[in-house]
């Protein structure tokens, strides 16, 4: 329901001159509401200080509507629970949610990056930062199995093979192993099928 609202809120986002001036108060109880005039106000004043931060930081227009999105989700479970606790202004609270949210993502997609990196002969080390790889490798990652990602992600995490088995519920520590060693082999597969990953190869050559 919320996020049907943001949805409905962002579409109306071109009409100026509402709520120019609102109170973080009214603000909150807006959210609180999800009433969707607020939550137009958040997109004309909020949005633009999101936008310029992720795309400054290898993001994507799509990257910062779903973060924006997401970042109004928490605020109003926030709201809700009476969890929130303001230092500052709002939009500063509000900007601080997003860069959380997506400095997360930046960190997820380079840890899957880095575990195709660990497998693949054909991509180089040095080049495990860049942003067209690891978006291009995020997208395949989501293509696997729940139970590949999250043995991927444990991994990648730092855990050991035996603490992986007790985590998954394997038999013991080989098991783990084998079922990483087959992730990794269903995630190169998909990479290894995906046109930008050919075209990114062409290009390095």
């Amino acid at each position: 329901m919320l996020r049907g609202s943001i949805i409905f809120a962002n579409s109306l986002a071109i009409q100026k001159g509402l709520f120019k001036k609102i109170s973080d108060k009214s603000i909150i109880e807006g959210i609180k509401r999800q009433d969707d005039k607020t939550l137009n106000w958040l997109y004309d004043n909020y949005f633009q200080t999101v936008r310029n931060y992720i795309i400054k930081n290898n993001g994507t227009k799509e990257d910062v509507s779903d973060v924006f999105q997401d970042s109004i989700i928490i605020l109003h479970n926030l709201i809700c629970e009476n969890s929130l606790s303001l230092t500052a202004d709002l939009k500063g609270y509000f900007f601080g949610i997003a860069r959380n949210i997506w400095i997360t993502q930046l960190k997820k997609k380079k840890e899957t990056t880095e575990l195709v990196i660990d497998v693949s002969e054909e991509t180089d080390p040095e080049e495990d930062n860049d942003p067209f790889l690891e978006r291009i490798v995020s997208r395949s990652f989501q293509k696997l199995k729940p139970d590949f990602q999250i043995i991927l992600n444990l991994y990648s995490d730092g855990l050991s093979y035996e603490e992986i088995a007790v985590k998954m519920n394997l038999k013991n520590e080989n098991y783990a192993r084998r079922k990483k060693y087959l992730s990794k082999e269903a995630l190169m597969e998909i990479l290894k099928g995906d046109p930008e990953y050919q075209e990114y190869l062409r290009f390095r050559k």
